[in-house]
């Protein structure tokens, strides 16, 4: 019911004298930020159930920097919903004579070639695209979402030629008949595209969740001709290192250059941004504070924007859109698998020097899901055990810091002092553990669950997993 539910919030504004512009058909979300900007609107509205089941469908809202509402905006606005006690409060208008008063706005294709451009004005490499693209197998999967037309028109205009997209999962469909959670970071939505990956023999394989906003990837390691997993943060930092390095060797890196990440992305981005005297900021888990980050260098010329991205699979280079986009991060992992195929490596191999150059990171995320009343209570009583009960020790390893989102608080466990987290208040407790680890516990803002993150840095791939494996029995308290 998307398509009817974003024509009613089009009409609701147009009875309030408020003109709208509405997509003619559905477009992947970050599209939308992109649209905010260019038609210089004062918000956006996103109808989507993002990478959930069809029942989460819902309502996004976007300000006019192009990025999600943050405070105050979002309380704002759910101060407003609360005063409507009747739906005959609520105004709409008729179609047509929305039109007819210049209030009701349709977008088509040619705003499409606009989007499409900036995302390829991205690329740092394109000549070596059409090099390299006869020795590049790629197979990608919409996952029944809006990431289809875009990310195969923008793979052929840069020149990459041998791109096979999953049948069954093309067309968009909202019941999502092949797949019960059309997530990436979900090994089981995976089955049909490593299924043809197998058979054509792919270098890499790419999904998009429906709304095209995040991006999975796995990558054929020649050595075992295997299929290996790349999580967010891995595939994060392949374009990360890549942009860093290209940028800087091409002598097209901005001045004051920022990298921006949330509290729960692995500590590599902190390796990455020293190597390249870029400066780092974290923010708070959600891909609108990353945006955010951009509107402030913007206004104080503090920094400027090179990278961005969050562990759940988001990211967003350049800075036309204010959300993460997928099709940009189709486009600059292929660029990097190009790179790496003319210099005879695989993203494996990659992936693997850049363990071998800042260290063995490695991150796991654990969730716990508590329906109904009882639930809530129970995710409460684990929040406030933390808050009240800090632990001295995690996995075998000292807790050096505390830190307190929701009280905006950082206490040092070793010399007693407080400081501020610098962060708005949000429900989250991290503690900062020795030999570089850390881990992180908060609700769930959208779902009955209580989520657990962790990161560890190893001597090697197996000390890191043996770490990570310890931490997160500790903190699950198995």
């Amino acid at each position: 019911m998307s398509p009817e539910f974003a024509r009613e919030a089009a009409r609701c504004l147009n009875a309030n004298g408020i003109k709208t512009y509405l997509f003619e058909s559905l477009r992947p979300t970050p599209e939308l930020s992109f649209a905010v900007r260019e038609f210089g609107c004062i918000a956006g509205i996103v109808v989507t159930a993002s990478h959930n089941p069809r029942e989460y469908n819902g309502y996004k809202v976007y300000w006019e920097d192009g990025a999600q509402v943050t405070p105050p905006h979002d309380t704002g606005i759910m101060a407003e919903v609360a005063k409507v006690v009747d739906f005959s409060q609520v105004k709409t208008m008729d179609e047509d004579d929305a039109r007819a008063a210049g209030l009701f706005h349709v977008i088509g294709t040619d705003f499409d070639d606009k989007y499409i451009a900036q995302v390829k004005a991205q690329s740092i490499h394109p000549e070596i695209i059409p090099e390299m693209a006869k020795d590049i197998k790629i197979v990608y999967t919409p996952l029944h979402g809006t990431g289809n037309v875009p990310v195969r028109r923008v793979l052929k205009d840069l020149g990459f030629t041998q791109v096979y997209v999953e049948p069954q999962q093309k067309i968009p469909d909202g019941s999502f008949p092949t797949v019960a959670y059309p997530n990436p970071e979900d090994p089981k939505a995976w089955e049909l595209a490593l299924k043809l990956a197998k058979e054509v023999d792919a270098d890499i394989v790419l999904a998009t969740d429906p709304d095209a906003d995040r991006l999975g990837v796995y990558a054929k390691d020649s050595k075992t001709g295997e299929y290996m997993s790349f999580t967010g943060n891995m595939s994060g930092m392949l374009i990360a290192e890549y942009i860093f390095r290209e940028r800087q060797a091409t002598g097209t890196m901005p001045e004051n250059p920022a990298l921006v990440t949330t509290i729960v992305t692995t500590d590599m981005t902190k390796a990455i941004a020293a190597a390249y005297n870029a400066r780092l900021i974290e923010v708070l888990t959600g891909f609108k504070y990353i945006g955010e980050q951009i509107k402030i260098f913007e206004q104080t010329g503090c920094n400027n924007y090179v990278f961005g991205l969050e562990e759940s699979y988001g990211c967003l280079t350049g800075t036309y859109a204010r959300d993460k986009d997928s099709i940009v991060a189709v486009m600059m992992l292929c660029e990097v698998a190009a790179f790496c195929k003319k210099q005879g490596k695989t993203l494996c191999d990659a992936m693997q020097e850049l363990y071998q150059k800042y260290g063995y990171y490695k991150e796991g995320l654990a969730t716990l899901e508590l329906k109904g009343v009882d639930g809530a209570a129970e995710i409460q009583k684990r929040m406030d055990n933390f808050r009240n009960n800090p632990p001295k020790e995690l996995g075998g390893l000292k807790v050096l810091a505390a830190r307190d989102y929701k009280a905006d608080k950082r206490v040092d466990l070793v010399t007693g002092e407080e400081s501020t987290t610098g962060l708005p208040s949000s429900n989250v407790l991290y503690y900062e553990l020795e030999d570089n680890a850390w881990c992180c516990v908060r609700p769930s803002g959208t779902e009955p669950k209580i989520k657990f993150y962790f990161g560890v840095k190893g001597v090697d791939a197996d000390d890191a997993v043996a770490k990570l494996e310890k931490l997160k029995k500790d903190m699950l308290g198995e």
